[in-house]
């Protein structure tokens, strides 16, 4: 039996996807998964040290790590309406952030390079855990937070502001979904081996859909407080027909991010074939 490592965040639309397929509930594999739950930025930051033979991480670090990694057609986080957000304690305006310390979940995540796209300035960025932020505005540590994940849920029941929409400017842009995370395979795995991964993610996906009650337990116990209903409301979003299958709409969303990405010199030029 073949053991792979595999590393994925603790966020429910992760523990969701991957439930079925590293607790043994898919009888047609027979290999096993060494696993690793980590917060986005450290899932890119091992992915720049190709630490694990598959991993989620944003499309953004995946610019960087191309040469080690190729991007599954399975498993990733892109969609409609789920873009990273910039909030403030007091209103704001987009003109305003050229003044303002903001908050950023990691500098290597797609939700930073869009803000860069379409925030050409601000005073200073100062990089936290993201779950870190909401509290870090609403105690005025810094002006204004750019967030992700669940925390586009609760920022409102806190009294806190949208100042911005970066996967809403982003749409208005290319017309294409938001691309946020992937699923990379390293590329010294045999061809065959990198297709069953694939597959069996897609299996996974549609098992977790067909049997929503099971997974539950696992996405509990990494959710930390968060609520059955926010948790729920993460996976509707984030878990979609992208995460089954990028097909054409996603594969084009993707190379035009990382497109949009060189032009403004965010990103590195990619020279070896994205996907599997």
């Amino acid at each position: 039996m073949k053991n792979y490592s595999l590393a994925f965040s603790p966020c429910p639309n992760d523990t969701f996807i991957f439930d079925a397929m590293i607790h043994g509930r898919l009888s047609d594999f027979d290999n096993s998964w060494d696993v690793h739950l980590m917060d986005v930025e450290a899932l890119n930051r091992n992915a720049a040290n190709q630490m694990f033979d598959v991993t989620k991480l944003s499309f953004a670090a995946y610019a960087f790590v191309s040469q080690h990694y190729r991007i599954l057609a399975a498993g990733s986080a892109l969609g409609h309406g789920c873009g990273p957000l910039i909030i403030s304690k007091s209103p704001m305006s987009l003109e305003d952030l050229k003044d303002a310390v903001i908050a950023i979940p990691g500098k290597h995540t797609t939700a930073h390079l869009l803000m860069s796209m379409f925030v050409k300035e601000c005073k200073s960025k100062v990089e936290m855990l993201f779950s870190d932020i909401e509290d870090a505005v609403l105690t005025g540590k810094v002006d204004a937070g750019l967030i992700i994940h669940e925390n586009r849920f609760t920022y409102a029941s806190k009294g806190l502001h949208k100042v911005a929409d970066m996967g809403a400017l982003w749409e208005e842009k290319t017309g294409n979904p938001i691309p946020l995370g992937c699923i990379a395979v390293k590329r010294s795995l045999p061809q065959e081996e990198m297709e069953m991964i694939e597959n069996q993610i897609r299996k996974s996906i549609q098992f977790a859909f067909s049997h929503p009650e099971v997974a539950k337990p696992y996405i509990k116990l990494h959710a930390q407080e968060m609520s059955e209903e926010v948790q729920q409301q993460h996976i509707n979003l984030y878990v979609n027909d992208f995460s089954i299958d990028l097909g054409t709409k996603g594969r084009n969303a993707i190379s035009e991010l990382f497109s949009e990405g060189q032009k403004a010199g965010i990103l590195p030029e990619l020279v070896h074939p994205v996907f599997v």
